[in-house]
């Protein structure tokens, strides 16, 4: 259903005042040719309600010629950032970068990071951003799961299906998101609402298996057969199955990289206002599919690049799982049971 103008300016009041944009600040809006015009149109109108100067950064968009998808996360790595140093000044130069372009993965995001600029990423459409606007009730949600993550030595998924994961911890950091950016150099995603961290280098071991409608994203599809993965190592070694598995062991094959198979982060989801069924609702170029990313009670786990926390994989093939009806553990503590959050974990 669309949305009114007034509705998603007010949206953008609500996530920039949580993010401390004050009268007289920098703030500059990174866009491209994905970029949905109302989200920018309603942006600068807040941003001008608030007295921040702007300005807009408009680059051209990269890499159609290497990617198998029109998904913007579908080839990471190169940005259109990339050897353009005027840009990455002027974005290091502002308090704040409003990505509407997405820029994930890549040395010039943690470049403006470490400035102390902060980035907030709003790349769905404007019916999604307006239903997960964040709330400081999200914020304190990840940031209680976040005491349960921060410390720990082991996570542990399994499920009836036959997922069972050992994930020992404590070489990376905990990522927390919940929606905006409230501290210098942090990013964040509108929306979100979801815990993360990367497992240590080469110790993930087990099986993971993807039941019928756990989620396969960049290719937003719900798996219709289940898929089983060999995880020896820290790495991905064994994809089995049907269709399903033909069609991910193509697509992963495509990129020649022996790191797009290792294991990235993981965490779980915390968002009650995201759903599962939402991906079937839409398009597959209208969404980046956040509601099936963040919803409350997914374990999701991924594949590939660890550059985003100072590791050296910087592969552009980047796969992200949701798995459903899974039981979390972290050390001795159940933070997810069967699918549904534990509230403090028991």
């Amino acid at each position: 259903m669309a949305v009114s103008d007034y509705q998603l300016i007010q949206a953008w009041n609500q996530v920039l005042d949580l993010s401390g944009v004050q009268a007289g600040q920098m703030v500059s809006i990174l866009t491209s040719s994905s970029t949905h015009p109302q989200t920018l149109a309603t942006a600068k109108i807040a941003l001008a309600g608030l007295g921040a100067n702007m300005v807009q950064i408009d680059l051209p968009p990269i890499n159609a010629e290497l990617s198998l998808s029109r998904d913007v996360l579908a080839y990471l790595g190169t940005t259109p950032l990339t050897g353009n140093p005027a840009a990455i000044a002027a974005l290091k130069a502002s308090d704040l970068v409003l990505d509407l372009m997405t820029l994930l993965f890549s040395p010039e995001q943690h470049e403006i990071l470490q400035s102390g600029t902060k980035i907030l990423l709003a790349a769905e459409p404007p019916e999604v951003l307006v239903r997960l606007v964040p709330t400081l009730e999200d914020r304190d949600r990840v940031l209680q799961a976040a005491k349960i993550l921060e410390g720990a030595k082991l996570m542990r998924a399994v499920s009836d299906a036959g997922t069972d994961l050992h994930l020992p911890l404590g070489q990376y950091p905990v990522m927390k998101e919940y929606g905006f950016v409230d501290e210098p150099g942090r990013w964040d995603h509108w929306p979100s609402g979801f815990i993360l961290t990367w497992p240590n280098e080469g110790g993930a071991q087990g099986k993971i298996v993807l039941d019928r409608g756990d989620i396969l994203l960049p290719m937003k599809s719900y798996v219709a057969d289940p898929i089983e993965m060999t995880v020896e190592n820290g790495f991905v070694t064994r994809i089995e199955g049907g269709l399903d598995a033909d069609l991910l062991n193509e697509y992963m094959a495509s990129f020649d990289d022996p790191d797009a198979y290792a294991m990235s982060h993981i965490g779980w989801g915390l968002q009650p206002r995201a759903y599962w069924s939402t991906l079937g609702l839409y398009d597959k170029e209208q969404t980046l599919g956040m509601d099936a990313r963040a919803y409350a009670g997914n374990f999701l786990f991924s594949l590939g690049p660890n550059n985003e926390v100072g590791g050296s994989r910087a592969t552009p093939c980047h796969i992200d799982i949701p798995l459903r009806q899974c039981t979390v553990t972290v050390d001795d503590k159940t933070v997810v049971r069967r699918g549904v959050v534990c509230k403090e974990g028991s």
